[in-house]
């Protein structure tokens, strides 16, 4: 799964910036710790324990849902925003960032099965003249979905908390993104290294929409989310509001003086990472996305083996299409992380759906990449 940093924000600038005029954040009082909400099962008593405390300094809400042959279990703990107080809601929506990837890996090889898609082809084939000279060797549908494109990064709002805030509600084209990482030339040979990049996932969104000559959205809920039965989930667009019941995301800022303060960072206009990253969903529409593909209810064999294909010829290899591959204790488990600023969500599961484990914490340095504790302890409870 993605491990994320956890880096101190330094910059007095953002500090003043938040502290007056338009862009003011308010001045929360930190509420007490809320008990959590658990299904009553004393064998998962240890995740219940886990979300205790909440909110903290490292999430305001944790929304978690275990399956499986042990029984199912379901908890929440922490608030719904930090203003009111009141108790996260366990059914909430929220940005599930690079979970979409899940999604849109299954789209396409959707369309591969109905034979609209072919993976070894290039994608040259379905946007021409997308890729320059530079790219000497043809860049794969597979490789897109394997990260094995040597496509570079593209254009953003830049690295920082501090950067990306300030455009929170502008719109970063998706076809803006690709041009800028195209024109970049590539990083490496297709096929001869592993990167994990949302620019292939995006340029899959531009290719779900050439092939299907329909928008990425209605397709993917066309092909993926309907068959799910996926009925709270949806992808935003340029909107930067979640629509319907969820809990606030927050990001820690410090201050010049070493203390720190919580920034409401719900609204978001997240378009950049369209088919990569902006969906917004439910954990138990998580829950039902997993269940559902590994049974070969979305995508039927061959094409759902390349979930759980990483590239053989790449020493250290972990992505499969739209997975990642993790052994624990010998068991393989498939799944997928995601994060946007407030939010950090994953999802995993064994093949044989003995185990499957879908959590949402409203993380205050969700972009950062070391691992927050109250997801480590959450999975160490999950995996005991």
């Amino acid at each position: 799964m993605h491990v994320r940093r956890r880096t101190t924000l330094l910059a007095a600038s953002l500090v003043l910036a938040l502290g007056a005029g338009p862009l003011a954040a308010p001045a929360f009082a930190s509420p007490a710790p809320r008990a959590p909400v658990c299904t009553t099962a004393p064998s998962h008593q240890a995740l219940c324990e886990a979300i205790e405390g909440l909110p903290d300094q490292d999430a305001t809400a944790a929304l978690v849902r275990l399956g499986g042959t042990e029984g199912s279990w379901q908890g929440s703990s922490g608030v719904r925003d930090l203003a009111s107080g009141r108790a996260a809601d366990p059914d909430a929506r929220f940005r599930a960032g690079s979970t979409t990837k899940v999604v849109t890996a299954a789209a396409v090889l959707r369309l591969a099965a109905e034979g609209e898609v072919d993976l070894d082809a290039s994608i040259e084939r379905y946007l021409p003249g997308l890729l320059g000279p530079e790219f000497e060797k043809p860049v794969t549908v597979r490789n897109l979905l394997n990260h094995t494109s040597g496509i570079k990064p593209g254009v953003s709002w830049g690295d920082t908390f501090e950067e990306q805030y300030a455009h929170r509600y502008d719109t970063l084209t998706p076809w803006r993104v690709v041009k800028s990482a195209v024109a970049q030339g590539p990083a490496f040979t297709a096929g001869d290294e592993q990167q994990y990049l949302n620019i292939n996932y995006t340029i899959l969104g531009l290719l779900i929409e050439k092939v299907t000559r329909h928008s990425y959205a209605s397709e993917v809920t066309r092909l993926v989310l309907r068959p799910a039965g996926m009925q709270h989930t949806y992808f935003p667009g340029t909107d930067p509001r979640i629509r319907g019941p969820h809990n606030h995301g927050y990001q820690r800022v410090e201050r010049p003086d070493g203390t720190s303060r919580l920034v409401d960072v719900t609204e978001w206009n997240v378009a950049d990472r369209w088919a990569a990253g902006d969906m917004i969903s439910t954990t138990a529409d998580l829950e039902r996305l997993v269940t559902a593909l590994f049974r070969g209810q979305i995508v039927p064999e061959p094409q759902l083996r390349e979930m759980f294909t990483v590239p053989a010829d790449i020493e250290g290899a972990a992505y499969s299409a739209g997975l990642t591959r993790l052994e624990l204790g010998g068991t393989v488990y498939w799944g997928k992380s995601g994060a946007r600023p407030g939010y950090s969500t994953m999802l995993a599961a064994t093949e044989d759906l003995s185990f499957t484990l879908v959590y949402s914490l409203s993380d205050t340095d969700a972009k950062d990449t070391t691992a927050n504790p109250v997801a480590e302890r959450i999975k160490a409870a999950a995996l005991r």
